[in-house]
Parts: C-alpha cells; sequence; structure tokens
C-alpha cells in the first residue's frame, strides 16, 4: 500500500510537470518542405526562428542608348469643334450622354487619324457653360435645356480634356466672352444666366443680348470665369475667336452710349474708348491665365481682316466689308505688339485668288506683320463644294493654302472650320490632306517660360510587358514640369520613329510610372515633354528580353 502511494505520488507529478511544460513552450511551425533546415532542439533563440533575407540591392537603370532619334516636326494642326447651335457636337443636346461620348470620340479619332495634333473646343457659347461653373448656367447645347445639368456623374470637360491628351491631342478651351443669347428667346434662359442676374449688364442689339464691354464689372466676371476653367482644368490654352464688339448690324448702332459717356477718357473717341475697354480685357486675360498657370497658352483667332489698306497704309490689300479694327474694335497687331497673346489664328476663309480678301495676299501679309508671335492660319473647307467662289468646288483647294503657308517665315500652322465639314461630308478632301501634306505627326509649336527651370531628367529603371500594357517603371517621382510622354517601340533602331506614337499623359502628377498598349519590342524610345511643349529629354532603350512576354 505504501508503495502504492509513492508510485501513485511519482506518477502525478510526472503528468504535472509535463502539464507545465506544454502551457508555457510557443508553438513553432513546422518548416517548409522547400526550405532545409537544422533540426529544431529545444526553444529557439530570436535570433535563430527569423529567417536570414539576403540584403536586397538597391536596382540597376537602365541605360539609354547613345543612338539619337531624328527631330520630330513642328506645326500646329487644329480643328474648331463648335458646340453652339450643336453645329458640330454634341449632334442633339437631348442625346444621352453615352451617345454624346461616342460621337465625341468619333471626332477625335478621326482627327488622330489625320494626324492633327490639337482641338479646339467651345465650352462657354453665350453665357452658359459645358462644366459646373459658379457663373454661368448649363449649356443648353449640352442637356437640351439650359441650367440643367447632364444625366451623369462626370464632369464633362475633365473626361473630354482627358479623352484628347490620351490620343494626343492639345485641348484649347475655346470661350465666347460678350455674347449673351443667341436669339431674343429670353424666356428659354436659366434664371441663373447673367440676364437675369445682371440685367444692368445687357445691350439688346440685332437679334441677341450682349455683354457691355464697357462696365468694369463684366470685364471682372469675365475675368472670374476664366480663372475658373483654368485653375480647375488641365487645359493647353484658353482660346477665344473672332466674336469682341458685334458685327455691325445695317442701320443700327451698338447701344453703349450711357457706359462710353459714363466711363470714357475727356476727348476720347467712341471707337477709341471701344477699343480701349478690349484691349484691357486682353491684358487682364493674360496677367490672369499666367499668374495662375504660366504655361497655359492665351490664343485668339479674329476675322481675318485688320484693317483695308485704304483705311490705313499698314493694313492688307483687301475690301473687306467690316475689318477688326474699325468694326470689332479688335486691336490684333496691339495684342501681337505687347505679347498679351500666345498665337494668333487669323480666319483666312477666302480662296487662295478671292479678288475682295486673297488667302495668299492675306498670308503674306499676317506672316510680316507677326511682331514674332507665332501665327497659324485659320482656313475654312467648310466652303468646299458650298460657296458661289468657283475655287472652292477643287477638292485640292485646301492643301494648295497649308502649302503655301509653309514657305512662309512666321506661318507655324493651322486650323481648321470646322470639324464637320471633311468628317461628316468632304472626306476625300480629307485623304487628300492626309496623303499630300498630313502624311506624318508633328508635334504643336513649344514656347519657352518666362523664368527658366531645372527639370529634372527621369531615370527609367524597368520596363514590364503583358499581352495588354506595357509599364515603364521610374526611379523616383516624375518632376512635376513633365506633363507627358511619347513612347514609340520597334525591333530596328532605323525606323523607331516610325513607329506608332503611344501618349503617356501624366499633367503634372509625381507618377512612379507610365503604362502604354503593349509594346513586344527590342527597342523603346521615349520623348519626355514639359508643360511648354518642350521636348525635355529622348531616350531610346534596348528593353530586357525577360520584360517581355
Amino acid at each position: 500500500m505504501h508503495s502504492t502511494s509513492k508510485w501513485v505520488l511519482w506518477t502525478f507529478a510526472c503528468l504535472f510537470f509535463l502539464t507545465a511544460c506544454k502551457t508555457q513552450k510557443p508553438s513553432v511551425p513546422s518548416p517548409p518542405t522547400n526550405k532545409t533546415s537544422g533540426p529544431v532542439t529545444g526553444a529557439p533563440k530570436t535570433s535563430e526562428i527569423l529567417p536570414t533575407k539576403t540584403p536586397v540591392l538597391p536596382p540597376v537603370a537602365l541605360q539609354p542608348l547613345s543612338y539619337r532619334l531624328p527631330d520630330i516636326p513642328r506645326e500646329f494642326r487644329g480643328v474648331w469643334i463648335a458646340t453652339v447651335a450643336n453645329i458640330d457636337w454634341p449632334i442633339s443636346g437631348t442625346d444621352p450622354w453615352e451617345k454624346q461620348k461616342k460621337d465625341y470620340l468619333a471626332l477625335l479619332d478621326y482627327y488622330k487619324d489625320l494626324n492633327f495634333n490639337a482641338v479646339i473646343v467651345q465650352i462657354r457659347t453665350a453665357g452658359d457653360a459645358f462644366y459646373p461653373s459658379n457663373y454661368a448656367p448649363w449649356s443648353k447645347y449640352l442637356t437640351g435645356k439650359q441650367g440643367q445639368a447632364p444625366q451623369t456623374q462626370e464632369n464633362p470637360l475633365t473626361w473630354m480634356i482627358k479623352e484628347a491628351h490620351d490620343r494626343g491631342l492639345e485641348f484649347h478651351a475655346w470661350l465666347n466672352p460678350y455674347r449673351a443669347t443667341m436669339d431674343l428667346k429670353t424666356e428659354e434662359l436659366s434664371k441663373s444666366h447673367d440676364f437675369y442676374q445682371h440685367r444692368d449688364w445687357m445691350l439688346k442689339y440685332g437679334t441677341k443680348w450682349y455683354y457691355d464691354p464697357g462696365l468694369p464689372e463684366v470685364k471682372n466676371h469675365l475675368l472670374a470665369i476664366i480663372k475658373e476653367v483654368v485653375s480647375n482644368y488641365d487645359i493647353d490654352a484658353i482660346h477665344f475667336d473672332d466674336y469682341f464688339y458685334p458685327y455691325r448690324e445695317p442701320k443700327q448702332e451698338f447701344p453703349d452710349r450711357v457706359s462710353y459717356n459714363k466711363y470714357k477718357k475727356p476727348g476720347q473717341s467712341l471707337d477709341d474708348w471701344r477699343r480701349q475697354n478690349v484691349n484691357e480685357l486682353i491684358f487682364a486675360l493674360n496677367q490672369t491665365i499666367k499668374s495662375t498657370k504660366p504655361w497655359v497658352q492665351f490664343g485668339i483667332s479674329p476675322f481675318g481682316v485688320w484693317r483695308n489698306q485704304d483705311k490705313d497704309p499698314k493694313g492688307s490689300p483687301t475690301r473687306a466689308g467690316q475689318t477688326n479694327y474699325d468694326d470689332l474694335f479688335a486691336d490684333v497687331l496691339l495684342w501681337m505688339k505687347n505679347q498679351w497673346i500666345d498665337y494668333l489664328i487669323p480666319q483666312l476663309y477666302w480662296s487662295m485668288e478671292h479678288p475682295l480678301a486673297s488667302h495668299r495676299k492675306l498670308a503674306d501679309w499676317w506672316s510680316n506683320n507677326s511682331f514674332g508671335i507665332p501665327i497659324y492660319l485659320g482656313n475654312g473647307p467648310y466652303k468646299v463644294r458650298e460657296d458661289s467662289d468657283e475655287a472652292w468646288k477643287n477638292p485640292a483647294e485646301i492643301n494648295t493654302q497649308l502649302n503655301y503657308g509653309r514657305t512662309l517665315p512666321q506661318i507655324q500652322g493651322n486650323s481648321f472650320f470646322s470639324a464637320k465639314s471633311i468628317y461628316s461630308k468632304n472626306r476625300d478632301v480629307a485623304q487628300l490632306l492626309k496623303s499630300e501634306v498630313y502624311d506624318r505627326p508633328t508635334l504643336p509649336p513649344s514656347f519657352d517660360p518666362k523664368t527658366p527651370a531645372v527639370i529634372e531628367i527621369p531615370v527609367v529603371f524597368d520596363v514590364k510587358s503583358n499581352s495588354e500594357k506595357t509599364q515603364i517603371q521610374l526611379e523616383k517621382p516624375l518632376d512635376p514640369a513633365i506633363r507627358f510622354a511619347m513612347v514609340q517601340g520597334g525591333n530596328d533602331l532605323g525606323t523607331l520613329h516610325e513607329a506608332i506614337i503611344h501618349t503617356a499623359w501624366v499633367g503634372g502628377s509625381r507618377v512612379r510610372y507610365l503604362e502604354v498598349p503593349s509594346l513586344n519590342t527590342e527597342y523603346l524610345a521615349i520623348r519626355w515633354i514639359d508643360h511648354y511643349g518642350r521636348i525635355v529629354q529622348t531616350q531610346v532603350f534596348q528593353t530586357p528580353k525577360t520584360s517581355r512576354p
């Protein structure tokens, strides 16, 4: 009995000891089968339980080749997309937003295929807006009813700009400053329209209402509108057309005598006062734009004749019925002389040898009177097969005009009015244009910042491709001065520059990688472009074989 008691006590003690060990010992998982390790003996020390890692060495950047790509030519190739009265887009304000998107993309793709590089899109037609604004109601040309928001959560303008940029097209935001309505049906205006909000700003003339350009409040209002657009959107330019003071109506005088008598300087004529009003707006707009985003351009497309020679020996050898200086009160030469604008597109919508206003003679005149400002000629394909001038029956008239402009030193490109003219019809003219003149892509002209800046050159670390995309990995976030990259891939260095250009738009954001459609190629070329359109650097790489699918 005594020995039995000892046995029971001894057994109980052993069980107690084993139980205590089990509750205190940490659980050690079994090592992976593909990992070699020594036997586990007892409770390992911390330094022994953690796996040892081989230090990761910094990745080695891809080294650019010494090969130099040929320079890409520079030429502005723009097209106006008029939204007023649904001329070009949207086809109808009552179309669903998804259909409007499809139609817009069709226009962009069409002109991209024709090797255009800029779209000038009308976002304010007459006191309205194609974007959410604190200063104007939604446009009826977008939504079918003024003041009614589009049926989408997207911001239409943000989307429109992105789609243009994704295709390598500059987006010039086109606004009409002084036109308040397109007709006299004010009952169709939104109550938030300036006609109701600021009735004292409005002047009735002909069949429309206009803002009074002589009122300081109107100028300040227009400056606020432009600042809103420049601040909130990644546009390339603010663009005005030829509508300043309205074209003269027969036997009617623009009714601005009250503001003239209030604000004129002693002895100042009505005409000089009107020109002063427009000049002050143009100067102030330049200041507003450049102080907000210095790289955003300010361009104007005036009527094609500054002054007739019979009015001023400095004028052009033309006999235009109305002119910028004398009728629209737009002193275009002063704006260029003072560098208040970045480019000018005079609307030379006449044929080469038109007797009253020859395209040839006007192209010569504007080239000789540019004051160093880039001149792009405005062409009028809307007249092809639609005008009494027999010259427009010739499908080569546009090509003739473009080729002539290329011979003039200050002419740096063209713009076409309007988008539907060689899209909805006259496609033979478009194909003739592409085959004979726009046969390869170009970049728009660049320009220099007022203050030079040092831009950090991007360093490419790796290139990876799969069946859908190619990803270009960078050493560090991009310098915000970089706006986009042009990427080309090819298997032969000699023809690499002819490969399809893929645009990777970053808009100044500090991204760590770029993505373009899959490029399973031996070589890769990247041109880095800054906000001013300048090529910061061109790099050519031989892609790692491991990066290709």
